[in-house]
């Protein structure tokens, strides 16, 4: 991503000092879990977000800087007790927090990190930002536990996936780019449009890593992991819509009872590329990507804007 690295490099610099600073903390405990959060985190994908969108409405300044932050924390916060709701001991090649510290410390950092990042809004009075990020927060919530109650039945239509996927993935990006570029313009108009730039890409983004789940060795999770997990994705979906009846039945049963069995897996997987969820998916993935940049190119051309198209494309076209 070469010009988002030229055009953010001393931000994202600038934003790692001061977010390492946030999370310094005496408690022991709290100090080693936020040390290793610090070590382990990714490639600050939603920072970028905030920073560009901010830098297409307007001039960063500090406001900004704690957007990112707050953004940061929120999305650390939910990853934490994701691992705990998911059970999982893995969080991008490294072990989780609560394989190491287990579920009761892991929870209670996410709560931590969770107030952490409200405190900031709040001690600013960036109460703008607070209502953003707080919404966020419950369409997270409200997307996990539908997942949670359509799980059990595996009756999830396509229009309920987009709902789940809008709430539970969509929603933060679309807060990273509505505050990023509310803190720089304080205009509400432009705040919506970002919101929807943002909503568009989340969707596409998840769709995108359930795509990754459908024979790529390196997204930092198993391949058919969505299965053994018996998440219901779009390429799983619209292959129950259009297969034959029999290997309707036999998905089905795979995934209620057979997870766990890597070669009945891989023949739902194999299921899913024959009846063209794959190659659906991938249309869907597109499609938002283009809603997206048709609202971003309601802006004037800009350097700037021109480094969020290409962290657009990078998003959709990564490996992992």
């Amino acid at each position: 991503m070469k010009k988002v690295n030229e055009i953010l490099n001393l931000n994202l610099i600038s934003f790692e000092k001061k977010f390492s600073e946030l999370l310094n903390n005496e408690n022991t405990i709290l100090k080693h879990v936020l040390k290793y959060i610090l070590k382990t985190k990714g490639k600050k994908m939603r920072p970028m977000f905030v920073f560009l969108s901010a830098k297409i409405a307007g001039e960063i300044n500090e406001s900004t800087y704690r957007t990112a932050a707050m953004i940061e924390l929120l999305h650390t916060a939910t990853l934490v007790h994701d691992d705990v709701v998911d059970d999982s001991i893995q969080r991008r090649s490294f072990f989780s927090i609560n394989a190491l510290w287990k579920n009761k410390i892991t929870v209670l950092v996410g709560d931590y990190l969770l107030a952490k990042g409200l405190l900031l809004s709040i001690e600013n009075e960036d109460f703008e930002l607070l209502k953003i990020t707080s919404n966020a927060v419950k369409e997270m919530s409200e997307g996990e536990l539908l997942q949670i109650e359509k799980a059990r039945k595996l009756d999830i239509t396509e229009a309920i996936y987009f709902e789940i996927i809008r709430s539970k993935t969509a929603s933060l990006l679309a807060s990273a780019c509505s505050a990023g570029a509310y803190s720089t313009s304080k205009n509400p108009e432009v705040k919506e449009t970002f919101r929807q730039f943002g909503e568009n890409i989340g969707i596409s983004f998840q769709i995108k890593d359930d795509l990754l789940d459908y024979g790529h060795q390196t997204t930092g999770k198993p391949s058919g992991g969505d299965i053994k997990e018996k998440k219901m994705t779009l390429p799983l979906i619209y292959t129950l819509q259009n297969a034959p009846a029999s290997i309707k039945k036999e998905i089905i049963y795979i995934v209620k009872n057979e997870n766990t069995n890597k070669l009945k897996v891989a023949q739902v997987m194999s299921y899913v590329q024959e009846y063209g969820g794959i190659a659906y998916a991938e249309k869907a993935m597109e499609l938002y990507k283009n809603k997206a940049l048709a609202l971003l190119f309601t802006f004037p051309p800009s350097e700037a804007r021109d480094a969020m198209e290409e962290l657009v494309n990078f998003t959709i076209n990564r490996k992992k």
